[in-house]
Order: C-alpha cells, then structure tokens, then sequence
C-alpha cells in the first residue's frame, strides 16, 4: 500500500489551500479514508473521515472550514481546506487501514502565517 500526499504550502491566515493523496496497492473504493495532522509536539490527532459510501465526520476545530472529498476513479481523496488558521499549521498525512492495519503517507507540510 502506497500513500502520496500533496498541496501543502505557506499560506496566509484566511486563504485556502487543497491536499491531494493518490493511493494504490488498495481496493479503493471500499475503504474509508482519513486526513490526519500532527502540530510540532503535539501528538497526530484525527481531521476528516469520509467512508466507501462518502459520509463524512470532522474535527470539531474544523468543522465548517474543511472538506473531505474522494474520487474513486483517481484514486484520490482530497481535503479543501478554507478559512485558514495559524493553528492549523502542521503536517498533514492521509491514512487508510487495511486489514487492520494503518497506513500513512509521507505527510505534506501547511503553514499558515498570521
């Protein structure tokens, strides 16, 4: 199982910036899906789940401002990521677990400036 995160990136507080992560070695569409982020020494805490059938759940600090999305013909899930904060800066990884086990990817890198 691979797992390739993208779109990270220095943003000022308020804008947008939108994560892409491609994966393969899965059956794609039946998997759910998750975006994780991990704050410098803070402990990797849960953002966004979307399910095979695309329910969705949110972290309450982002709830109203993020978007999950997943293409299953791209093999793709995404996260649309609005109204930005300075809290939200971190690494992001996309994670899916497979016969109970997880699997991460590299982690991309947001930082949103005040």
């Amino acid at each position: 199982v691979q797992l390739q995160a993208c779109g990270g990136g220095v943003v000022q507080a308020g804008g947008s910036l939108r994560l892409s992560c491609s994966a393969s070695g899965i059956f794609f569409g039946i998997h759910t899906l998750s975006w994780y982020r991990q704050a410098l020494g803070m402990q990797r805490e849960l953002v966004a789940v979307i399910t095979s059938d695309h329910g969705t759940d949110y972290a309450d600090s982002v709830k109203g401002r993020f978007t999950i999305a997943r293409d299953n013909s791209r093999r793709r899930v995404y996260l649309q990521m609005n109204s930005l904060k300075p809290e939200d800066t971190a690494v992001y990884y996309c994670n899916v677990i497979r016969q109970g086990v997880a699997f991460w990817g590299q982690g991309t890198l947001v930082t949103v400036s005040s």
